[in-house]
């Protein structure tokens, strides 16, 4: 029973098709077995494919994984990181996996200075910006770690490796990115033929193939990560980005290793538990965020969520005025915890966030947000796996910004990321750049619980629309919306959101005392009062709304008779769909 006076109607929630509060354009898909949603129809498929050889929903995700470093390369690639956060429906434990890369032991401020960089971070194009990818331990450490014991890595990898050699037909949402990054790639690196179809970014329709891609992931298959870390691919690693002025040597990557981490989480209501990866990821911004509305209602300054009209002025203000100021110590707090103290308890107690939520005006915005003292002293693709026994795995992957760097090691077929963007160029700040260091990561994989059984397999990918996109989608299943009709409603998005986005933005990804972008969908009457409130409203439609993040939600369903029963949407935002497997 709930001790907290914010209340969830179940009834909405477990039936929404009785309420109808949004009008959604597809229809939510069901399924008794497992369900793949993905950005990508073809990995979702190659999903489904490891369900049928009885492969579990972790296997699954992996298979999802590599299939869209075939499908949607623009966005993320096994020279990238990954998350993920696994439900365990035996034990009924949430686990969560940091498969993200150090910086070069030998990189400091004092290099990238002499190489002319003059500003806070470094510029994505920058070959510093390389850190270890994290993507292939991530893989194989997810198979073997949360994996049902019938399926191999190279079972996982096969289909693929399938795509990569036969090729696969570029989806129209993915050929406007590639177009975008065409100049980028012909720039980064001697090899950028192996990224582009004779000279030119792929159209909608047209058939891409990847066969260096398939034989890097044939090393993982047959060596697992050696195949990875040592050898031809690492050499290639380094070769690269030493021949454009890096430092990373391959003693960088043969001590690569995933994280096992225990999640981090909030219980909103008192029966929601939502869960996060832990810093040195962003994920904690949204739980601060939820903490703080959940005060706001507490303490009457608000009505319950549910009674204000669904993205009225009222509704949005505060919600963005929460978020403002969970970014504001995210942004300063969140750094490699390895490194540095972060203070994680504090920074989720009921007092911190009690004395937070008092600095929200219901009437207007707050011009300057800076972070509190708790202790009183980019592109990316989201999929979510369900499986038939009740096993979920919410996974993340990214680049960063699109290509990343776009720097293709030579003979491998796949771009290096830019995630070192993600440091800061001054010593004194938590996440300050130094060698063998994790930065700032803006790629979250979420999951929820309810009563410690799984509620949400969910995530909203995009840069820093990321944590923004957890709570929006939240609330909205919290009001009674279908997993469909909470990715299908129109989002708000605190600056850039994104390194990548297309936005004319003034300030950089991130800044949350920059302007707020209101999609397409929310109306010119309230867009114009949020204004009057003190807000640098803006609104965007088109391929603009890239920036709104794409995301995937599965929700288990409380069925009547106690059968099993997902219930899945994907983002009309991006080229994919969910599947139920049969």
């Amino acid at each position: 029973m709930s001790l907290s006076p914010v209340k969830i109607d179940w009834r909405k929630v477990d039936r929404p098709e009785a309420v109808a509060n949004f009008n959604s354009r597809r229809s939510v898909v069901y399924g008794t077995k497992g369900i793949v949603s993905s950005t990508q129809p073809l990995a979702t498929e190659a999903g489904l494919e490891i369900l049928r050889k009885g492969g579990n929903a972790a296997d699954a995700a992996v298979a999802v994984s590599a299939a869209l470093n075939i499908t949607e390369p623009s966005c993320c690639g096994v020279g990238g990181d990954a998350f993920c956060l696994y439900f365990d429906a035996k034990t009924k434990q949430v686990k969560a996996l940091n498969g993200s890369g150090h910086s070069p032991q030998k990189l400091t401020i004092d290099h990238v200075r002499a190489q002319g960089i003059t500003g806070s971070t470094i510029p994505g194009n920058n070959i510093n910006a390389v850190t270890v990818p994290g993507a292939a331990a991530a893989w194989v450490d997810t198979v073997e770690k949360f994996g049902s014991g019938n399926i191999t890595v190279a079972d996982v990898l096969e289909p693929a490796i399938r795509l990569a050699e036969e090729g696969v037909p570029v989806s129209e949402i993915h050929s406007h990115n590639w177009q975008r990054s065409e100049e980028l790639i012909k720039n980064a690196s001697p090899n950028a033929a192996d990224m582009l179809l004779n000279g030119h970014a792929p159209l909608p329709g047209q058939i891409m193939k990847f066969p260096k891609i398939g034989q890097t992931f044939r090393a993982i298959a047959e060596q697992g990560k050696a195949g990875f870390y040592t050898g031809r691919v690492a050499q290639a690693i380094v070769d690269l980005v030493q021949s454009k002025g890096g430092v990373m040597e391959l003693e960088d990557l043969a001590k690569h290793e995933s994280t096992f981490v225990e999640p981090i989480k909030y219980t909103y209501a008192g029966e929601v538990t939502v869960y996060e990866c832990p810093p040195n990821g962003q994920g904690i911004t949204a739980l601060i965020a939820l903490g703080i509305l959940e005060s706001l209602q507490e303490q009457g300054v608000v009505p319950p969520l549910e009674h204000l009209e669904h993205n009225s002025a009222e509704y949005l203000h505060v919600i963005v005025e929460a978020m403002r100021l969970a970014f504001a110590d995210s942004q300063y707090f969140v750094a490699d915890p390895d490194a540095v103290h972060i203070p994680v308890k504090e920074l989720l107690s009921k007092e911190y966030l009690a004395s937070r939520a008092k600095l929200i005006d219901p009437k207007k915005t707050r011009p300057d947000v800076v972070h509190g003292n708790p202790l009183n002293v980019t592109d990316t693709v989201y999929f979510s796996v369900t499986d038939r026994w009740g096993n979920a795995c919410s996974f993340i992957q990214s680049n960063y910004a699109g290509f990343g760097t776009a720097a293709i090691p030579d003979g491998c077929g796949f771009t290096l990321q830019n995630r070192g963007s993600g440091f800061v160029l001054d010593p004194t700040h938590p996440n300050a750049l130094v060698g063998n260091k994790r930065p700032y990561h803006t790629i979250i994989p979420c999951m929820a619980t309810r009563n410690s059984e799984l509620f949400l397999c969910y995530g909203v990918m995009g840069g820093y629309m990321q944590p923004q996109g957890h709570v929006q989608v939240l609330l909205n299943i919290l009001r009674g919306f279908t997993p469909q009709a909470a990715l299908d409603a129109p989002r708000f998005c605190i600056s850039a959101g994104s390194p990548d986005t297309q936005s004319s933005s003034t300030g950089a990804p991130g800044d949350i005392n920059s302007e707020v972008y209101f999609e397409d969908g929310i109306s010119e009457e309230v867009v114009a009062k949020l204004k009057e409130m003190g807000h640098d409203a803006r609104t965007v439609d088109g391929f603009g709304r890239s920036m709104m993040g794409r995301g995937q939600v599965i929700q288990k369903v409380q069925d009547e008779s106690g059968a099993l029963v997902w219930a899945a949407g994907s983002d009309p935002r991006g080229d994919g769909h969910a599947s139920a497997q049969i």
